[in-house]
């Protein structure tokens, strides 16, 4: 299978996002009227609770530990958008330094990660999973601060979810997004 990097990271340059479909048969690139952002800046929030967690630092965190593992978690669902052929276009933009596995691990076992692409002042978050409970919400935490301390200015989780809800993410119109996708693609930062 010949995987052309240069014209998928243009795609999600303009604001595509690859997906399989339920049979995981067909890989296509898709749009969305609307997007949903987790905010880079004090509008993003999260639970008491998992302040706790959090002050207890249960959980390190490592950047492509296990970037595998990680797109297998992500793609260990009963319906699945992450094809085989998706896993392989994956780990060629991992290779070319384009998609990373930020990881949440206790101890040697990985707790959870969130797999996502990094092209210049964006980061697009592909998929995220848990092993152990709160695994995948202190990578949450943990992946916008380190987006803060690298100048990131826009984290796109493409859908919403009631999940992405409770840390403040929030919808743009497909105007809106790709006005912030554009300024994002101005700024020069290195997720590591």
């Amino acid at each position: 299978m010949l995987i052309d990097v240069p014209s998928i990271i243009e795609g999600y340059a303009q604001g595509y996002f690859l997906m399989a479909d339920e049979s995981g048969a067909d890989l296509a690139w898709y749009t969305s009227r609307e997007r949903t952002l987790i905010p880079l800046d004090e509008q993003f929030r999260y639970p008491r609770s998992l302040r706790r967690i959090l002050n207890q630092e249960r959980f390190s965190v490592a950047i492509n530990r296990d970037f595998n593992a990680v797109v297998e978690g992500c793609a260990d669902r009963d319906i699945t958008w992450i094809s085989p052929e998706l896993k392989k276009i994956y780990w060629r933009l991992y290779q070319e330094g384009w998609a990373y596995s930020f990881e949440t691990w206790q101890g040697n076992e990985l707790a959870g990660g969130i797999l996502g692409l990094a092209i210049q002042g964006a980061f697009i978050g592909e998929s995220m999973f848990y092993r152990i409970p709160d695994g995948s919400k202190v990578a949450m935490v943990k992946l916008v601060e380190h987006l803060r301390t690298k100048q990131f200015v826009l984290f796109d989780a493409q859908m919403m979810n009631p999940h992405l809800e409770r840390f403040g993410a929030f919808r743009v119109g497909g105007r809106r997004y790709k006005d912030l996708l554009r300024h994002a693609l101005e700024r020069d930062c290195a997720i590591v």
